[in-house]
């Protein structure tokens, strides 16, 4: 799953090497703190957090194949 959060991630940013996606698993829940330049944060959350709630869709439809929940926060 944080393979396929990277690649989307990737995708929006144009500074690649300042994005840093920090993991934190429990027994039923997965945590991911994503954070990336300042200058891409708009890019990542996008209008009215759309983009951002699309991130979260496909990573809890990810999640649900494997029988967790996950949680992601983007942090400035």
């Amino acid at each position: 799953m944080k393979e396929t959060l990277t690649t989307i991630i990737k995708s929006l940013v144009t500074d690649e090497s300042a994005i840093l996606i920090n993991e934190v698993e429990g027994e039923q829940s997965v945590i991911y703190e994503v954070k990336v330049a300042e200058k891409d944060m708009g890019k990542v959350i996008g209008k009215e957090g759309r983009i951002a709630k699309a991130i979260r869709t496909i990573m809890k439809a990810l999640a649900a194949k494997e029988n967790k929940k996950i949680t992601i926060e983007f942090i400035g």
